[in-house]
């Protein structure tokens, strides 16, 4: 896991003035290296506090059938944590590298134990179901583990339906379906699971719905189970574990089991497939009926694996080390876990008015927007490798957006809006999709965009608190509203969004006015100190300001969100030249990036866990910081960004189970990691321009839409030659430090030529990023 001693590390190294020492990639092989896709490690960020999980899944599927070993504590976020050593069961449902757990649904135990209905706990499995394991193995679409009981467990995926294939040994045995298993922890209030039922019907399929009231309170799971052997007898139990009488053919309660029974479960293997729905019993049997026919376990997993391959070959490297590949190709496949599918085969989802919706043909509707992270990476590099997808991601956002009762979706799990985090940084996706020209009913969205935007009556959720103190006063006063430096900061950015948005549907006037409250911003920034600062209703400062601590009174609560002074100070992403007016120019800018980069790696003790991977105040293991080392590209000092992300891609992330420095945020340091390592990033999506980094590789090719191919290239790259020293476009020099994603979705050849000292390419005003729609100076 993450250590302090990890922490120490990263800070010590030293940045050597932003332009010394860099390591990584192996010598430069030119075009002579194969170039493919590599083969994902799927456990990567299964330990530390990545909170990944191995199973089985396919791209942005809504089955994800995984081994749960824990449901309690922070690292049981996914369900899984590679430390835990014992396996409860298999659920079908789990959510990738978030900070809060949820889902879970469905846990199947295969066992020739004792029949027992808890789990027991990690640290005494034998008291409960719980069975340590050996031989895990995990691959795309596929995963297998041996138990301790000597049953052998095979797991695979169709997009609504999990499948698995269970080899016991001679003699009895059973299996368990504990319907009462889900995400647990100390703050949960009332009844987690409740309302569920399980039925055995006459035709020998076992349906079951419940409600879940965690983080996504209110969400209702169902399925459809069939076996492919019949078993000898059937157990259900309702509340309390209390058996049901042996004739029972369902069961009802908060807590639901039924255990199948076989007098001998040897011989072929024993097979389950099961269908699920948020609607409906009907649609899950409908996906059993549609996606699983027959016993074919096999042939589920060649399909699996044939699209995964196809999805995994979107982008292809050459150069690096094997595990940088390795890594790569680990992060591609972590980018396509989120957003997950949510509509039914007959195309019914939930909305988040709670209601069943019908989906248009041929569009979907997803879950698992943890938009407050993937807003920044996520979602612009799925505009870039997988623009078919981006654009049913549009507009499934577009229909929720105009379904739901608070507006822009914020991180909507489940056809809950969760409404956790700050801002509604859906926004931020449907502007920048706007600005990439993907076509969406952008003005079926716009009433409730605009009613978050300006209306004082707008429901309020935890996201959005404060807003009347921002349209009065300018910014959030600290005495008032909780995180009210970073929701000051994040409203003014949803404010640029909304402003694209507003001129997209032809509302100028509203788009003027929110364009000139985006630059609220700037009433949070202590231009005396040179700091995110934290402001009282009365207009003055935290007078005994330490920029390292996160609130004037935490025992009250926090005035940053997940970060401290340092890292909030740098959150603006779409006024760089405003905010380095601000800080008094290019030199002091310059500056004050290398203070927080420089500084000692010290956190208060009240820090959350978030802010992880420090570089001097940087914290790389969070989002609010992914965009600041590219952030010297706007003061003329780009070698400094160059150096730094070298340093970023090459210490942050490993080809281990410890492999990713914060969690995972359903892919969002996944695509932060590809788009660097392809040598650009979105410091503003909405923009639709990426600022040039260092490529760590010597080569990569993408799929860009419309078998357009781009291909991007280092000449001269070594561990030691981070620098760019020229760029060529299509053969053409190329003298601005960015480039636009109308250019590269064009397809054709970016190269960079990479040096050991730093050069003055990108250095003049002329050829900085653009930002706030205009260029520098």
């Amino acid at each position: 896991m993450i250590t302090a001693n990890r922490r120490q590390l990263l800070a010590t190294t030293g940045l050597v003035a932003l332009g010394g020492a860099v390591s990584g990639c192996t010598k430069a092989t030119g075009d002579t290296a194969p170039i493919e896709p590599g083969t994902p490690n799927l456990f990567v960020g299964t330990g530390g506090h990545g909170h990944t999980f191995p199973g089985a899944s396919l791209p942005f599927g809504m089955a994800q059938l995984s081994p749960d070993t824990n449901t309690h504590g922070w690292d049981a976020c996914s369900g899984y944590h590679q430390k835990d050593g014992s396996i409860m069961g298999f659920s079908h449902t789990h959510l990738s590298g978030t900070g809060i757990g949820d889902m879970l649904d469905v846990l199947v135990v295969p066992t020739r134990q004792e029949l027992k209905l808890t789990p027991g706990s990690t640290e005494n499995p034998d008291a409960g179901y719980r069975q340590r394991y050996s031989e895990e193995h995990a691959e795309p679409g596929y995963y297998r583990v041996k138990l301790e009981s000597g049953v052998l467990a095979e797991l695979t995926v169709t997009e609504r339906c999990g499948l698995h294939r269970y080899h016991f040994p001679e003699g009895p045995a059973h299996i368990l379906i504990d319907f009462a298993h889900a995400i647990e922890d100390d703050w949960d209030k009332g009844v987690v699971v409740e309302d569920a039922t399980l039925t055995l019907n006459e035709d020998g399929l076992l349906t079951g719905s419940r409600q879940v009231n965690r983080w996504a309170k209110g969400r209702h799971i169902h399925f459809a189970m069939q076996l492919s052997r019949k078993p000898d007898r059937v157990r259900f139990f309702g509340d309390g574990d209390k058996p049901a009488p042996d004739s029972a053919t369902s069961v009802k309660g908060n807590s639901t089991k039924v255990a199948l029974f076989f007098d001998d479960a040897g011989g072929d293997p024993i097979l389950i497939k099961t269908g699920l729905s948020a609607v409906d019993v009907k649609g899950a049997r409908d996906a059993l009926a549609q996606e699983a026919k027959g016993w074919d376990f096999d042939g589920a997993t060649r399909r699996a694996r044939t699209i995964w391959a196809k999805s995994l070959d979107g982008v292809r490297v050459s150069g690096g080390t094997e595990a940088q590949r390795t890594i790569m190709a680990s992060a591609l496949y972590h980018a396509q876990l989120a957003p997950t599918l949510f509509t039914d085969r007959d195309g019914r989802y939930v909305g988040l008015d709670r209601k069943v919706h019908q989906a248009p043909k041929g569009e979907e509707a997803y879950s698992t927007y943890s938009l407050w992270d993937t807003y920044r990476a996520l979602h612009p590099l799925l505009t870039l490798i997988d623009p078919d997808r981006a654009a049913l991601l549009t507009r499934d956002l577009v229909r929720q957006t105009a379904e739901s009762s608070v507006g822009p979706p914020v991180w909507p799990l489940q056809g809950v809006e969760t409404g956790t985090m700050i801002g509604w940084h859906a926004v931020s996706v449907l502007a920048e999709a706007h600005a990439k020209g993907i076509e969406a009913d952008y003005a079926a969205a716009w009433p409730n965009i605009r009613r978050r935007a300006f209306d004082r009556d707008f429901k309020d959720i935890d996201s959005t608190l404060g807003r009347g103190f921002y349209y009065d006063l300018g910014y959030i006063p600290c005495d008032q509203v909780w995180e009210s430096v970073s929701r000051t900061q994040e409203y003014a950015y949803d404010d640029w969004a909304m402003a694209h948005i507003a001129d997209a549907v032809g509302a100028k006037d509203d788009a003027e006015a929110l364009r000139k409250r985006s630059q609220n911003y700037r009433n949070v920034i202590d231009a005396g100190t040179g700091f995110a600062r934290p402001r009282f209703e009365d207009g003055h400062w935290w007078k005994d300001y330490d920029p390292v601590q996160i609130g004037h009174d935490v025992d009250k609560w926090r005035d940053y969100t997940e970060a401290n002074g340092w890292q909030a100070t740098f959150l603006n992403q779409h006024d760089l030249y405003g905010l380095i007016a601000h800080f008094g120019g290019d030199a002091a800018f310059e500056k004050k990036l290398d203070a927080l980069f420089n500084g000692p790696s010290t956190l208060p003790d009240n820090a959350p866990p978030d802010i992880s991977g420090l570089v001097g105040q940087y914290a790389h293991g969070n989002e609010p910081n992914h965009h600041v080392a590219y952030m010297y590209a706007y003061c003329g000092a780009p070698h400094k960004t160059q150096a730094m992300i070298r340093r970023l891609l090459t210490e942050m992330y490993k080809n281990d189970p410890d492999g990713v420095i914060g969690n995972d945020d359903c892919g969002q340091m996944s695509a932060w990691f590809i788009l660097s390592a392809l040598g650009f990033y979105p410091v503003d999506p909405v923009s639709a321009v990426y600022v040039f980094g260092s490529p760590l590789f010597d080569r990569a090719e993408m799929d860009v839409g419309g078998g357009r191919t781009l291909t991007v290239r280092a000449e001269g790259n070594a561990p030691d030659r981070p620098y760019v020293q020229s760029v060529r476009w299509n053969g053409e020099e190329w003298t601005k430090n960015w480039i636009a994603h109308a250019d590269l979705v064009k397809g054709g050849e970016l190269v960079f030529v990479l040096g050991d000292k730093p050069s003055q390419f990108g250095t003049a005003k002329a050829d900085r990023p653009p930002s706030f729609a205009t260029a520098p100076g």
